[in-house]
């Protein structure tokens, strides 16, 4: 009995580890890749691929959240909100961690090995990306640029998977991306930012300082205009732009969550951007499907 229960509590402790019990990360992985593999099949998803991506999103987060908390173990005891992580706390040791990510690398490789070389070679890059992403906050200025390339490598790989080439198009969808996580995670970092002041640790709440909020709305701006831009390469219809309207509507309703800064509002407004990235998809499905 006490075997079994002490399998459970393990079992508990890789869950939070890998954040299985707070999906909002996986879905502002998958909502990008998403869109490029709606693109990239002309509106017209391969299914088979589909299935490989989704599973490997939700494989490669999970690794990806290992990682980060294995690289963040001397800093996430002194902050409140990752105080009672399970490698800080001591449910899971940094062996224990290793061997978990390299596995879910390991699975993800495995699914990436049924699409075609190029996809493979990017998968290798994608996960440097993943790996090294927790290391940027020691010395890049917004490390959340790095971390929206690393969400939006999905994109690229979406049309090698699926058209064995990557066209501009799809350069300028995975730009929109690193805007969108400039804004989302700028608003998750105003949470963290006196923890952050007094551990060292960069972000880029700390460096648009008095401006956050202001430097937010411009970088969803900027991805809205990258977002007219495809539609407009795209030749999508009026429905299409109406989409952009309603993203736009939910954009102002962010505003009003960050503007006083406060910590809980700003947790609220980062959670929110999951109706973001699915505003985004279903503009682009009805820009194929409608006029």
């Amino acid at each position: 009995m006490g075997n079994k229960k002490g399998l459970i509590r393990k079992l508990n402790a890789y869950t939070r580890l890998m954040r299985l019990d707070k999906p909002i990360g996986i879905l502002l992985l998958l909502w990008p890749t998403l869109w490029g593999l709606l693109l990239a099949g002309d509106g017209r998803p391969n299914w088979p691929i589909v299935f490989i991506f989704i599973i490997g999103v939700v494989l490669m987060r999970s690794a990806g959240c290992v990682m980060n908390d294995i690289a963040d173990r001397h800093y996430d005891g002194h902050v409140e909100r990752t105080q009672n992580r399970p490698i800080v706390n001591g449910e899971v040791s940094v062996k224990e961690a290793l061997f978990l990510a390299s596995g879910l690398s390991v699975m993800a490789f495995f699914f990436v090995c049924f699409l075609n070389a190029m996809t493979i070679i990017l998968s290798i890059i994608a996960l440097f990306l993943a790996a090294t992403y927790p290391l940027t906050k020691r010395f890049l200025a917004i490390p959340q640029a790095y971390l929206g390339v690393a969400f939006g490598f999905g994109i690229p790989m979406a049309f090698a998977a699926i058209q064995n080439q990557i066209p501009l198009i799809a350069w300028s969808l995975f730009i929109s991306n690193i805007f969108w996580a400039i804004a989302y995670d700028t608003a998750y970092a105003m949470v963290d930012r006196d923890d952050d002041v007094k551990i060292g640790i960069e972000s880029s709440a700390l460096f648009f300082g008095k401006y956050d909020v202001f430097a937010i709305i411009v970088c969803y701006a900027l991805m809205l205009g990258l977002f007219v831009y495809v539609g407009w390469q795209m030749a999508f219809g009026h429905t299409y732009f109406i989409g952009l309207l309603a993203t736009s509507g939910l954009i102002a309703w962010q505003y009003q969550m960050i503007r006083a800064r406060g910590k809980s509002d700003c947790f609220r407004a980062f959670i929110a951007n999951n109706w973001i990235g699915l505003s985004l998809l279903i503009s682009l499905g009805v820009g194929y499907y409608l006029p």
